[in-house]
């Protein structure tokens, strides 16, 4: 028997580990790009909504990528005390952007993405997910690889380095930047108080990568914080690291609800409880 039988219309088929796939009905497509890096779709997926998809792998649907991208800025962002200064590496589409800028004591956000056809695509296609946030005075964008860029960027200049990147073992554009040695350069470019985040994959289906990237954070910062959530889009748990050599967030989360309220962030999903909650669960493996 075929195993799509019964099944009509187009789909897109994401890998979600070694061994599985993930299977979206698509309803329409509304635009497709190639760049020299990557694919680039905004395709309407049943369930999802509009959904950005660079190289088979959904990176952000309508339904549920407020999610990811709540869990990814607010606990690192809340865990400093004054974030004026934030790095984002990669996030093409504008939501960790958007998310950032919810923080009034942001002064600037430098956005640093490898690929202007992705951020173009995203500000042309995505209005509904960025939100206007490219526009904001405190916001820049930076066309650059994100390595690059750190190096080139002067010793403690920033509050909080948020890592939007894809994930370790679905490209090799994003790779580099999950090394120990990204992660020395991270650590250097960042105040002493200073926080840093990344998505790291899926330590369930892609163990060995996680624990790559975890001993990458570890190897330069004296507090380690992780916690995952399962995202729907995605098919998988996302992990998610915060690190400072100051701050460890199992300390501060009963400060998460007071800092959003003073900094005028309204959430869907983050709280201090929910968080709380995330990091007593410990890390899923499998």
């Amino acid at each position: 028997m075929s195993t799509l039988e019964g099944f009509e219309g187009v789909y897109i088929v994401e890998p979600i580990s070694k061994y599985l796939r993930y299977l979206f009905k698509v309803s329409r497509i509304h635009a497709l790009e190639k760049t020299p890096y990557q694919e680039v779709v905004l395709a309407e997926i049943e369930g999802f909504g509009r959904s950005l998809i660079l190289d088979k792998f959904i990176q952000s649907a309508e339904k549920d990528e407020y999610m990811y991208h709540e869990l990814l800025v607010h606990p690192a962002m809340c865990l400093h005390p004054h974030p004026e200064r934030v790095l984002i590496l990669g996030g093409g589409e504008g939501a960790t952007l958007r998310e950032v800028l919810k923080h009034n004591t942001v002064r600037e956000a430098i956005m640093v993405d490898i690929d202007p056809v992705v951020v173009e695509f995203s500000k042309r296609y995505l209005e509904h997910m960025h939100r206007n946030s490219f526009n904001d005075p405190r916001a820049k964008v930076i066309i650059m690889d994100g390595k690059d860029y750190v190096k080139q960027t002067p010793s403690s200049y920033f509050d909080v380095v948020i890592m939007d990147l894809t994930d370790p073992y679905a490209s090799e554009i994003a790779k580099p930047l999950y090394s120990p040695e990204a992660f020395r350069e991270i650590r250097r470019v960042l105040r002493d108080d200073g926080v840093v985040v990344t998505q790291a994959g899926s330590s369930y289906f892609y163990p060995d990568e996680y624990k790559w990237v975890l001993g990458s954070v570890k190897s330069s910062f004296k507090y380690i914080s992780e916690y995952w959530f399962w995202v729907p889009s995605f098919g998988l748990n996302v992990n998610f690291v915060v690190a400072s050599n100051v701050y460890r967030l199992e300390d501060y989360v009963n400060t998460i609800d007071e800092r959003l309220r003073e900094r005028g962030v309204t959430t869907r999903l983050v709280s201090g409880r929910f968080i709380d909650g995330l990091l007593k669960i410990g890390v899923l493996y499998p």
